[in-house]
């Protein structure tokens, strides 16, 4: 299973320089995990860049993997990584999923960088 966390999800949409890293695991939904918090991050941030029907069209494509939902035990999870890791509160929760599940976390989000069952990739810089 594959979990892309808000940063691939909005390099793919913005079709930058990492976009590709992230096809693979997105296009393959049969194995794509969508943590619920990245539809929020997601959304947010292509409404406010680009105006409402992008941002639902960006939603209708993350749908398309299995959405997981936060559920208490999760959340509970989700502080003990913020606290171990000192991650800020959305990544917590998509870092707790991704040990939920037993997957393979897709980012280019340095919080993630080193820590088990992550993919990172540096940040291309806009040429």
């Amino acid at each position: 299973m594959n979990i892309v966390d808000s940063s691939g999800w909005l390099s793919y949409f913005a079709d930058d320089g990492n976009a590709e890293l992230f096809s693979q695991p997105i296009e393959e939904t049969e194995a794509l995990l969508v943590p619920s918090i990245t539809l929020t991050e997601v959304f947010k941030n292509v409404l406010r860049q680009r105006g409402e029907e992008p941002a639902l069209e960006a939603i209708a494509h993350m749908e398309q993997g299995t959405v997981t939902n936060l559920d208490n035990k999760l959340a509970i999870n989700a502080a003990f990584f913020g606290v171990e890791y000192k991650l800020p509160l959305a990544d917590s929760i998509i870092y707790a999923t991704t040990r939920k599940y037993d997957a393979l976390l897709w980012t280019q989000n340095a919080d993630f960088q080193g820590l088990e069952q992550v993919r990172y990739f540096p940040r291309q810089e806009p040429s």
